[in-house]
């Protein structure tokens, strides 16, 4: 696992708690007291240190590598997941995924940003970061969605969306603006969950939503805090300042009214209890859905615009 600042104290700790137990079961020693005694002072230091998180930490603990991403929810949570491939424009891209499945027993079309787990698959699905042709799949499969009367869920882990050449070339911006639109258009519910980055138009493509939910720990803003430092203190060192000042927490965004609710973690982050944290997910989402339905296609597609037509007034 990744090693977070803030958190070796801990890891430290648990460190000393693996070796100890390798000693236990290598002699007739027992260490039981002495690895209760470890662990119960392992669990109060990650409930001190998740309670007292700054912004810059929970920058690092939504991009941590082993949080659970989009597949891994997929795998957790939907059933008969059947991914379906391709803008029917250009080509298939794999940072953004999406397909149907059965979640609960309801059929969904379910889409998010998978930013892969190694070197390989964060290569493969290019870090998370769609290019025009995943926010057009994105669009077919909202359109689909409608035409079949079927709810959306969208799964949200980018730092943005592609800035390469390439991307702008094809239309990057214009790609971006119609998926907001198209979900501002369908009249079947989407439900919405932050799990990692939330970053800039990438994010908000696919999470212009009847519900919106975040985890403890993840993050929502308009521009990475390294980005937004380098614009205003002209150096990427001021990226703690400037993750202060976004009010990028979930936290912040519940608080201005920008989200509808935050999916508690596990302590110690989604990081360290992946299977509790995708059934707190879904819990959530099943929740939210049970709220929306049953459904009246115009009195959602009014009520989403005026959602969003209310923010920041």
């Amino acid at each position: 696992m990744s090693q977070l600042e803030f958190e070796k104290p801990i890891l430290e700790l648990e460190g000393k708690i693996a070796e100890l137990r390798n000693m236990g079961s290598d002699s007739s020693i027992s260490i039981t007291d002495e690895v209760g005694r470890m662990q119960a002072k392992v669990s109060k230091l990650l409930h001190t240190t998740y309670s007292k998180l700054t912004p810059a930490q929970k920058v690092q603990v939504a991009r941590h590598q082993n949080r659970p991403h989009f597949l891994d929810y997929v795998g957790g949570m939907v059933e008969n997941f059947t991914p379906l491939a391709g803008d029917r424009n250009f080509a298939e891209d794999e940072a953004l995924i999406g397909g149907l499945g059965r979640f609960n027993g309801q059929s969904v079309v379910i889409m998010g940003q998978e930013r892969g787990h190694d070197t390989e698959t964060r290569l493969r699905h290019n870090f998370g970061m769609a290019r025009p042709e995943g926010y057009r799949k994105a669009q077919r499969l909202m359109e689909m969605a409608d035409h079949f009367q079927i709810p959306i869920i969208t799964l949200v882990d980018t730092a943005g969306a592609y800035p390469g050449r390439d991307a702008e070339e094809r239309g990057q911006a214009e790609a971006i603006a119609k998926s907001i639109e198209t979900c501002l258009n369908v009249k079947v519910p989407i439900i919405s969950v932050v799990i990692g980055e939330g970053g800039s138009g990438g994010a908000i493509a696919i999470a212009t939503a009847d519900r919106i939910y975040m985890l403890e720990h993840s993050i929502y803003s308009v521009i990475s805090p390294e980005g937004c430092a380098s614009i205003l203190w002209r150096s990427a060192s001021q990226a703690a300042e400037a993750a202060a000042a976004l009010k990028l927490t979930a936290q912040d965004m519940l608080e201005n009214k920008l989200i509808d609710g935050i999916v508690p973690e596990p302590i110690g982050g989604a990081h360290r209890h992946k299977p509790e944290m995708i059934e707190s997910v879904a819990v959530q989402i099943r929740a939210a859905l049970k709220e929306l339905s049953p459904w009246d296609g115009d009195a959602l597609k009014k009520a989403r615009a005026r959602k969003f037509l209310a923010m920041g007034r």
